[in-house]
């Protein structure tokens, strides 16, 4: 049986924008806490067997966040693993309902022009898809600002932060966090 860490026996839900760090930071805290790590991004394209790009052009918008939902209910039931969820995961209350019954939820935080910095020349962002300015991002930024922040439990900034300085801090976070909860 894999020797897992003693500190959290909980998931760890990283929400946020896409580039506020979710999948670097799930990578480097897996490391750090001998965690599992499960992307429901990489999910859906393992289980759809295409790209999200490709299900968001071929089926839609809803029938991606179906996936999405579906792909969170399922890793309730593990636990001592860190999840990084899509950006527009926690707009539904259904998957943060279902994330809160194993998890502590991070929100990372970016500003606008941090994130276009980070996903300018990505091309797997199709909610982005001839929208690669910080306009649009600030305008969709704040749609979904008090979905994040209804469901954070845990709140860190990214922006001129390297990996390991947000790792500290979100695990600092959530000791404390869990010491006023418990």
């Amino acid at each position: 049986m894999r020797e897992h860490n003693q500190v959290f026996d909980y998931n760890i839900a990283l929400i946020g924008f896409m580039g506020t760090g979710k999948s670097t930071i799930s990578r480097y805290l897996k490391e750090m806490l001998a965690m599992d790590e499960v992307d429901v991004d990489a999910m859906i394209v393992r289980d759809q067997n295409m790209q999200i790009k490709d299900i968001f052009s071929t089926y839609g918008e809803e029938y991606f966040r179906n996936c999405e939902s579906s792909a969170i209910i399922s890793l309730q039931t593990h636990r001592q693993f860190i999840i990084s969820c899509g950006g527009g995961a926690v707009i539904r209350e259904e998957n943060v309902k279902n994330l809160k019954k194993s998890s502590r939820i991070v929100l990372l935080s970016a500003s606008p022009e941090t994130i276009l910095e980070r996903v300018r020349d990505c091309e797997d962002r199709p909610i982005l898809n001839g929208n690669m300015n910080v306009e649009f991002i600030k305008e969709l930024m704040a749609k979904r600002l008090k979905y994040y922040h209804n469901a954070a439990d845990v709140i860190i900034d990214t922006d001129q932060k390297d990996v390991k300085q947000v790792c500290e801090e979100l695990i600092k976070s959530l000791i404390k966090f869990d010491r006023e909860h418990s």
